[in-house]
Formats: C-alpha cells, structure tokens, sequence
C-alpha cells in the first residue's frame, strides 16, 4: 500500500476515534467540534451558558415584578369618590396643619333611631335614604380631614351640640305627583344669622349644581323653620337643614345617584368652613 493510500486511511480512521480534527465556522465566531461516532458537535463556550443565564435571570426578574404589579393594582381599587369621572369641588388631600383642631362637622341622618320617616306605598321609608346619604358625606368630609360625627334623629348629644357646622338630612314624602326639587332651611331666630344664611347658600348653589335638582323654596315649611335639633344645638353653632327631593318624583336620583347627592352636600359644607358664599 502506497504512502497516499495510508495517508488517507490514517485520516478516516482518525474520524472514527474521535479526535478534535477541525474548527467550526459559524457567522464569524470559531468554535472547536468533536467528532463522535461520526457526528460533529460544538463544543458551547463557557460565555455562551453564561450570557444565557443572565438573560434568563432578567426575563424572571421582570415577570415577578410585572405580577407583583398587577396584583397590588388588584388589591388596591381606584377611590370611589372619583369613580364619576366628574370635576370635583371636594378636595382629596387633607388638612394642611395648622396647630389647631380641624373644624368640626355634625351631620344628622333624619329619622335614624327614632322612627321611618315618610313611607312610600311600595314600603320605601325615609330613613332608609337619609342614613344611606349621610353616611357617605360623612366618609367625604372625614377624606377631607375634618372631624365629622354622624347623628340620630333625637341623638342625645345634640342638646347643646358644639361645631363648626351643622347640618340635618331628610327627604321628603311620596304623597304628591309631578312635584320635584329640593329646599334648605335655617332656624328663624338665630343667633348666627349671618353665618347660617352663608351655610344655607353654600348649600343651595352646591347641592343644585351636583344634582341637577331645582330648587323648591315655595314648600318651605314653618315646621322646617323651627326644627327641634335647629333649636337644640349650641347658640353659635351655625345649622341647616335639607330635604333632599321628592320621593316619588325625584325617587332615581335619591336612590340611584346617592354619591352625587352625597358630594353636593359635602361640597356645601366645605364652601361654608372654607369661608365661601355660596355665589
């Protein structure tokens, strides 16, 4: 056999045994291959597995942190006051300190704790709705960062009732068809009277402006001129009171839209303690 004959079985056989007998050429980077049984293999540099695991190591950091995300916006839902998507009069930020207490608010949800109130023919009660509206002005007013106390009809703290403001929630009947608006009362002999008419005009042009409601001056009552708690309270505790709408005519807003309703009596109260007019 001739030197070129046992050249070339000397190559093959080499082949088969598995010696490293080339370099790989792939897109400009050279890798050594090892021959097994007659298949090729790159060898994969320690860079390489390297570069992977930091890129793995980023993906999962990531993923972990879009999860935790996500699931803290799941747990913590935007604030309902501004569900409505409506330019609010009602700040959201709270008192800017000042040293002294923040003024004081008694909001008192009519009827509560004593008896129904009005009664629809279908069994809707007055008191039903007053409570559901006071309790969200109240939530309003404390976001705002005032002292706010929700009070019952015959609530015994309101004899000699000390506060910035003062204001009684009602509704009134179902007895009367096509009849719709609202009204707001003082005391007739105040001791305050200016300050009570400023209250009771906060609360005319806020409550008309969230609700849409008119005004209803002409079914102001005598009986809502000398209201007992109006009469109760401390001398120089500006008060009011409100009937909020019809029951029967202005039902759909007094049961429907209890969050506007809510906000143009907390906007009411907060144009009076902020030191507006109402105009």
């Amino acid at each position: 056999m001739g030197f070129a004959s046992r050249l070339t079985k000397s190559a093959v056989g080499g082949m088969i045994t598995g010696d490293i007998c080339c370099l790989y050429r792939n897109s400009g980077t050279i890798a050594p291959q090892v021959v097994i049984a007659g298949e090729r293999k790159p060898v994969v540099r320690k860079e390489v597995l390297e570069t992977a695991q930091k890129v793995l190591l980023v993906t999962m950091v990531f993923i972990v942190l879009t999860i935790g995300y996500l699931s803290w916006q799941a747990f913590h839902p935007p604030d309902d006051t501004t569900a409505l998507g409506l330019p609010s009069p009602v700040p959201t930020d709270t008192l800017v300190p000042t040293g002294e207490p923040p003024p004081k608010v008694g909001i008192v949800a009519g009827h509560y704790g004593f008896d129904s109130g009005a009664v629809c023919p279908d069994g809707l009660q007055e008191v039903e709705i007053n409570l559901a509206i006071a309790e969200r002005v109240v939530t309003l007013l404390k976001r705002k960062g005032y002292q706010v106390e929700l009070l019952g009809e015959f609530d015994d703290a309101i004899v000699g009732y000390q506060a910035d403001a003062f204001v009684s929630l009602h509704s009134d009947s179902c007895d009367i068809a096509g009849v719709s608006g609202f009204k707001v009362a003082r005391v007739t002999n105040s001791a305050v009277p200016e300050a009570e008419d400023r209250l009771v005009e906060c609360l005319w042009n806020e409550y008309e402006k969230w609700t849409g409601l008119a005004r209803h001056e002409d079914s102001i009552t005598p009986a809502m001129r000398q209201y007992h708690a109006l009469r109760k309270i401390a001398p120089h505790t500006p008060g009011a009171i409100i009937e909020m709408g019809f029951m029967l005519d202005d039902r759909d807003t007094l049961l429907y839209e209890q969050e506007k309703v809510a906000r143009g009596i907390a906007s009411g109260v907060i144009c009076f303690l902020e030191g507006g007019s109402g105009e």
